[in-house]
């Protein structure tokens, strides 16, 4: 194992900090958090939403004390220490109100169901004698074991009482969460309105897949890309196609489609080139295309159009994948609770196959891509470069090398993100 090395301090060409970018995202989407965008829908259509306000409990869960095991519900004092034959009862079945348990009595109760008045415990079926339950008739007896108050009974409120904090505001709501607001028998839940994404893919030689490629051409792959991690994060894409390299057919374009849209997001165009349409057609605009202190993905374009929300990301690939895991996706998670932000991990480098030394420009924070293995250590895919779309259809983790650090060995520790 090496020790990472440190560059100096000191950034390159004023280039924003990625935390500073991701704020800056984070203040130009602020108005989505606003309560006015709140909406009431079914459970099922909650899946992946958050909630605009925490959630106290209705009522004690479970709402009654009752059976864990399938046994008899007997009152523990009942029974001495050598055991005791008790009377059998008649058989309390799961979702039955019980009649109260009187002394020197036991109750066949099975898994869920209520524990009488006057039972404070239940002995499991298999340690009685018989290890079986007897059909009902007078004068039937049960040998059961001594057992402790409390043994084999849920609680009512053991899982969550009345008037606790069963969701905190924001909390993305998955299936376990949409289960407990089901069980305190809510049918409909608080969330923020579903985030309305206009998704714009530039560029003369970009063409739709399906279609003939002519020479010098590429397939349009970031919005396919872009549209399914939007989608998959929860929110609503509306795609717009491609525009060329007119400025004057993007504005249209982003006039016409981007009416009644949360945000625009174009990919490609934002750089400092002789035809980047992005920027020529946000020259009346309030938006800064600026460059961030990371590889890749390091043009940006942020502002409003036409008082729009408006992120403009670069045109390869993986760039703009990146793009929207460093900034759009986190910035949601911290202003609207969804998506759920990625998990981050620690994880060893593997880099067999490498020059067993992973290098990073000390001035920019790198992404890169890998594959995170049972054995907890990260296996890069590819280099860094930014087109290399194989490398990371083949990945499940992005991988962070901050700014600062230039040299990291076999071993090392780092920060990954589970995708």
């Amino acid at each position: 194992m090496t020790t990472a090395h440190h560059a100096p301090a000191g950034k390159a060409h004023n280039a924003r900090s990625v935390a500073a970018h991701l704020a800056a995202v984070t203040d130009l989407l602020a108005p989505l958090a606003a309560e006015s965008r709140a909406e009431v829908v079914l459970l099922p259509d909650a899946l992946g939403r958050a909630l605009v306000h925490g959630i106290l409990a209705p009522l004690n869960l479970p709402p009654f004390a009752n059976s864990q095991m399938d046994g008899y519900a007997v009152r523990s004092a009942d029974i001495p220490d050598g055991g005791a034959e008790l009377r059998i009862m008649p058989p309390i079945p799961a979702g039955s109100s019980p009649q109260p348990l009187g002394p020197g009595a036991a109750a066949p109760i099975m898994t869920g169901a209520m524990i009488p008045a006057g039972a404070d415990a239940v002995v499991p079926i298999e340690k009685a004698v018989p290890d079986h339950f007897l059909p009902e008739g007078d004068g039937r007896v049960v040998s059961l074991p001594a057992t402790a108050p409390g043994t084999y009974v849920r609680a009512a409120g053991s899982d969550i009482a009345a008037g606790e904090r069963a969701l905190a505001a924001r909390t993305c709501l998955g299936p376990a969460q949409l289960g407990l607001l089901a069980a305190l028998g809510m049918a409909e839940v608080e969330v923020y309105r579903t985030v309305t994404v206009l998704l714009v893919t530039t560029g003369d030689e970009v063409v739709e897949p399906g279609q003939a490629l002519p020479e010098g051409k590429i397939y349009d792959s970031n919005g396919t890309l872009l549209e399914a991690a939007m989608t998959q994060a929860g929110l609503h894409v509306r795609r717009a196609g491609i525009s060329t390299d007119s400025p004057a057919e993007l504005q249209a374009l982003l006039r016409t489609e981007g009416r009644d849209t949360d945000l625009i997001v174009t990919t490609g165009g934002v750089s400092k080139g002789a035809y980047e349409v992005v920027r020529q057609a946000m020259a009346e605009q309030p938006v800064d295309f600026l460059h961030v202190a990371m590889q890749p993905g390091g043009p940006q374009g942020i502002g409003t159009f036409d008082g729009v929300p408006f992120l403009g990301f670069p045109g390869n690939p993986v760039s703009c994948l990146v793009s929207f895991e460093m900034f759009l996706r986190p910035a949601l998670s911290a202003l609207l609770g969804a998506p759920a932000p990625r998990l981050p991990l620690r994880a060893r480098l593997d880099l067999d196959g490498h020059d067993r030394q992973l290098t990073s420009p000390g001035s920019k924070h790198q992404v890169r891509r890998g594959n995170l293995q049972p054995d907890g250590t990260v296996r890069l895919e590819g280099g860094e470069s930014s087109h290399l779309m194989h490398a990371l259809a083949g990945s499940n983790v992005l991988v962070h090398i901050p700014e600062g650090v230039t040299e990291l060995g076999a071993g090392e520790e780092v920060e990954v993100w589970m995708l």
